[in-house]
C-alpha cells in the first residue's frame, strides 16, 4: 500500500489517500449524491477530484496537479506508443534473417506535473520576516510587561498575606 495525493477538480491538492502500491495514473473520484428512491440522479455525475498516482513535489507551499499537461502528455505518450506499434509491426512483417534487432519503445519524458498553486505574492506574505520592533517600540512592550508583572506580585503577595493571617487565626482557634 501506498500513499497518493488527492486533489479537487482545479488540482489543488486535498489529502493523500491510501491506495494499492500499482496505482499509477489519474482516476477521477465523485462526491455522494444523496438520492431518494422515487429520484433518478441526472446526467453523468461530475467528478469532485482526482486521486493521483504522480508524486508530490517537495518544497511547493500549496501543491496544484496541472491536468491539462497529464492529458497533453497522454496524448503524447499515446502517440509514441502508435509509432512504436507501427514500426514493431514492420519489423515483424520482414523475414526474420532480414529483421535485425526488434525496435525498443522509449516513452517519452514526463514533464513537470505538480506546480505552485500560489501566487509569489502569497509566498511572499507566508514567508516575509517578522515585523522587528523599533527601540521605542520594544520599550513601550517592556514597560507595559514591567507593569503587568508588578501588578501581578503584589496580588500575589497579598494573597500570601491573607493566607497567613488564616492561618494564625486557625492556629489561634486550635490552641485556646
Amino acid at each position: 500500500m501506498k500513499a497518493v495525493p488527492k486533489v479537487d477538480t482545479d488540482g489543488l491538492f486535498i489529502e493523500d489517500v491510501i491506495t494499492d502500491d500499482s496505482f499509477t495514473g489519474v482516476v477521477p473520484f465523485y462526491a455522494d449524491q444523496p438520492v431518494t428512491a422515487d429520484e433518478q440522479p441526472e446526467g453523468e455525475p461530475q467528478p469532485a477530484g482526482y486521486i493521483i498516482g504522480v508524486p508530490v513535489l517537495v518544497g511547493l507551499f500549496k501543491p496544484r496537479f496541472d491536468l491539462m499537461a497529464w492529458e497533453a502528455y497522454q496524448k503524447v505518450v499515446s502517440a509514441a506508443l502508435d509509432e512504436y506499434q507501427g514500426t514493431y509491426d514492420e519489423w515483424t512483417a520482414l523475414p526474420e534473417e532480414e529483421r535485425g534487432e526488434a525496435p525498443i519503445y522509449v516513452s517519452p519524458e514526463q514533464p513537470i506535473l505538480w506546480v505552485e498553486g500560489l501566487t509569489q505574492e502569497e509566498i511572499d506574505e507566508l514567508t516575509k520576516p517578522p515585523a522587528t520592533e523599533t527601540p521605542e517600540e520594544k520599550m513601550a512592550r517592556l514597560e507595559q510587561e514591567n507593569a503587568l508583572l508588578k501588578a501581578q506580585n503584589a496580588a500575589l503577595s497579598e494573597r500570601a498575606d491573607f493566607i497567613e493571617d488564616v492561618v494564625a487565626e486557625m492556629a489561634l482557634q486550635v490552641y485556646q
